[in-house]
């Protein structure tokens, strides 16, 4: 086995044993509080901004893994925050993969081709919510796409960061087997993964 510090930033409810589990949701910083029941976010999660930066020093961590997180920034805050990824290592990144769902657009001659590519990629709203009950949901949750990826953007966006070896990945294909302990297959249909080092 590996050794070393591993990092699930974004995790959501995806804890896993042995990794630092950090996620930004404002529902993550209120549910760390002592007096705070945890109602959506299990013990173990800590609340961390990979765009302002973890609390971890430079050059800690054997491995990274972020799953659906990217696309919840818009491209300057993404940008950050692989400039702060690279001073933790080795990253192994997915994202819904946009080149994939355009395509299914592109291909489906019905009325229903649209919605389904709005639906799928959460770039459309079918009613806008209003009022504080709308704004609450806004800011504890960071459901919206603010940025899609393809395959040739992504890469283009690490190599910019200072990653190399940036290559397109499959479900558990990582030559270090602790990756293994926080994939699940099914954050892979329709994305694209992507590996990374320095």
């Amino acid at each position: 086995m590996t050794s070393g510090l591993y990092v699930n930033y974004g995790c959501g409810a995806s804890v896993r044993d042995g990794w630092l589990n950090f996620d930004a949701s404002p529902t993550a910083r209120l549910e760390a509080l002592p007096f705070i029941p945890r109602r959506i976010f299990p013990p173990g999660v800590l609340f961390g901004d990979i765009v302002a930066g973890l609390p971890l020093p430079p050059s800690s961590c054997a491995g990274v893994y972020a799953s659906h997180v990217l696309e919840h920034l818009s491209l300057s805050e993404a940008r950050q925050a692989l400039r702060q990824t690279l001073r933790l290592r080795r990253f192994r990144v997915v994202v819904p993969d946009l080149r994939a769902a355009a395509q299914a657009y592109l291909a489906d001659p019905s009325a229903e081709a649209a919605p389904t590519f709005l639906q799928a990629t959460l770039l459309g709203e079918e009613r806008r919510l209003s009022g504080l009950g709308a704004f609450v949901r806004e800011w504890l949750g960071h459901t919206r796409h603010r940025w899609m990826w393809d395959e040739s953007s992504l890469t283009a966006e690490l190599c910019a960061a200072g990653f190399s070896k940036v290559r397109r990945c499959a479900f558990n294909d990582s030559a270090d087997p602790r990756f293994q302990e926080v994939e699940e297959v099914g954050r892979f249909e329709g994305a694209l993964a992507m590996e990374a080092g320095r």
